[in-house]
């Protein structure tokens, strides 16, 4: 077991890759805390989580509210005794065409998308600084490098996250603390399941191996980069998009 006896947060757990990353760890060995908006979903993720034998707790948050994120990070270090592992996954999407694009529109997907990334890691980094042990891994997107029209809000937020990798890398490398990305290409989850035949269609076409990707080929990755096998590894961007960018 990867990950026997640590301690993982997992934000956007209640559903999709963040559903599957949580279930993942625990597989693993890791006590997992789930954090999101919907209560309900997320008691549901509790309960799988258990049927495992690892400990979980669900943690109600919002990742652009600072105080709700300190009370969250409290909560699973009084909960659990620390943490080890913390997978910031929390995203949402409001696509248009820019010259379309509300502020709102912008503003509500780089709050949540890059501003809670900054906000849990922050967070989480005060912990891990004080055991000299860390593991964070924060979810991208293959749209991060390419572009993607009529999504200018959420690419430049997950291009900013990667940034924000590399940079928070550098800063706790010396304390045992390694900073990572995952850059999932298309996905087979909620979000994917709206787009047309059409636009499925023509999505396949652009990647070689022909098929979406499955939320749990991106929560493996994760499970890689927040294991001691990953411990030389920081400031990276792990693509897994079935050869749609290289």
């Amino acid at each position: 077991m990867l990950l026997k006896d640590r301690v993982a947060l997992v934000t956007g757990g209640s559903q999709g890759i963040g559903r599957a990353c949580a279930l993942v760890l625990a597989e693993a060995g890791a006590d997992v805390a789930v954090a999101a908006r919907n209560v309900e979903k997320l008691n549901a993720v509790v309960q799988e989580l258990q049927s495992t034998g690892r400990r979980a707790l669900a943690l109600a948050l919002d990742v652009t509210e600072p105080v709700q994120v300190k009370a969250a990070f409290a909560e699973c270090v009084k909960t659990f005794g620390k943490l080890d592992i913390l997978v910031n996954n929390a995203g949402v999407t409001k696509d248009t065409l820019l010259l379309r694009m509300k502020p709102e529109e912008w503003d509500a997907v780089v709050d949540t998308n890059l501003k809670g990334v900054f906000l849990c890691t922050q967070e989480g980094i005060r912990i891990m600084l004080r055991q000299r042990y860390g593991r964070i891994v924060n979810i991208s997107s293959v749209v991060g490098q390419t572009g993607n029209p009529g999504q200018a809000n959420y690419v430049a937020s997950k291009a900013g996250i990667e940034g924000f990798t590399r940079s928070v890398a550098q800063e706790v490398a010396s304390r045992n603390i390694t900073v990572n990305a995952i850059a999932p290409g298309f996905v087979a989850t909620a979000m994917t399941e709206v787009l047309g035949p059409d636009v499925k269609s023509k999505l396949l076409e652009r990647i070689p191996m022909g098929r979406m990707g499955t939320d749990r080929e991106i929560a493996c990755g994760v499970k890689f980069l927040a294991s001691d096998e990953a411990s030389y590894i920081t400031g990276q961007v792990l693509h897994i998009n079935g050869g749609m960018y290289m």
